[in-house]
């Protein structure tokens, strides 16, 4: 994933950062605890894609 892309990017419920989690592939809410995933290098930013993340 690419980290200047991330800067453009932020979490369609809150409007906060994302951040780029290295292990799971996702990409990070650490305000609302969801972790989004990525399909085919595709953010899939939809709260019903998402799962709540636990660090």
């Amino acid at each position: 994933m690419d980290c200047s892309f991330l800067k453009i990017l932020a979490c369609p419920k809150c409007n906060n950062e994302l951040h780029y989690n290295h292990i799971t592939h996702e990409l990070i809410c650490k305000v609302d605890r969801l972790a989004f995933p990525i399909k085919d290098g595709i953010p899939l930013l939809l709260e019903k894609e998402a799962k709540q993340f636990n660090e």
